[in-house]
């Protein structure tokens, strides 16, 4: 096994954040001063104060004047992997960033079969807090001279648009890897340094296993987990 080679306040922002995330640490509860937290972990002051800073960029921990340090009520968004929509959530609302005709990213283009698209770049907020980038690519063929190219928010969303036009969504195929924020990402989701991203790409095909959207989606670590839901046959148990 490797030492552990963080540095004393990321190991105890680590103790910290999981004792959060696992209800130990309720929203509300108060921490212990920092020397008296200093002292329990045998750390300089300065450590402790610099492990609050991590958890407070993270929206982990708030601090309120004359009464210390207590934990917030962290939002956190359980992502069905199985579903198509995420559950409609209060106080969200999309912006399009950016609608054009692109030359497609490599990958995109192999499950598209076209090295051109139209590319809808949009931000996800909750209660005007940002919380996920999305990427999604349309053949040309398909999307040029349709809704899909306006700069405009689509009524119903692109499966309307696409039914609409013949190509009804059928089945979805996800990727899912995580790895640390690009500089635009890290920017654009006011990401906590050191917090990896959620990377979702999806591809979307029609009838005949057309595909006819590609998303690459990004979500800050800290504020999504994934859940799971898959039944088990007999054949499975062995």
């Amino acid at each position: 096994m490797k030492p552990d080679t963080r540095d004393q306040s990321e190991r105890i922002a680590a103790d910290l954040r999981v004792q959060i995330t696992t209800g130990q640490l309720p929203p509300g509860a108060r921490l212990p001063s920092i020397p008296v937290l200093a002292a329990e972990r045998g750390v300089s002051t300065t450590a402790v104060q610099a492990a609050w800073d991590i958890l407070k960029a993270e929206g982990y921990l708030v601090s309120e004047t004359g009464k210390g340090v207590s934990v917030r009520d962290h939002h956190q968004f359980t992502m069905d992997v199985t579903a198509y929509f995420d559950p409609a959530e209060r106080g969200i609302e999309y912006r399009v960033l950016v609608v054009a005709e692109v030359e497609a990213p490599v990958d995109v283009a192999a499950a598209l079969g076209e090295e051109r698209a139209v590319l809808r770049h949009r931000l996800m907020l909750h209660q005007d807090e940002p919380v996920e980038l999305s990427w999604s690519y349309y053949p040309v063929s398909l999307a040029v001279g349709t809704p899909l190219a306006e700069q405009r928010k689509l009524q119903g969303g692109a499966p309307r648009v696409l039914r609409e036009l013949g190509y009804p969504e059928r089945e979805f195929v996800d990727r899912l890897s995580a790895r640390l924020p690009t500089i635009e990402e890290a920017e654009a989701l006011d990401i906590p340094q050191g917090v990896p991203v959620l990377r979702q790409f999806r591809t979307v095909y029609s009838t005949d296993e057309r595909p006819v959207e590609v998303s690459v989606i990004i979500k800050p670590g800290h504020l999504y987990e994934l859940s799971y839901r898959q039944s088990v046959s007999v054949d499975d148990q062995r």
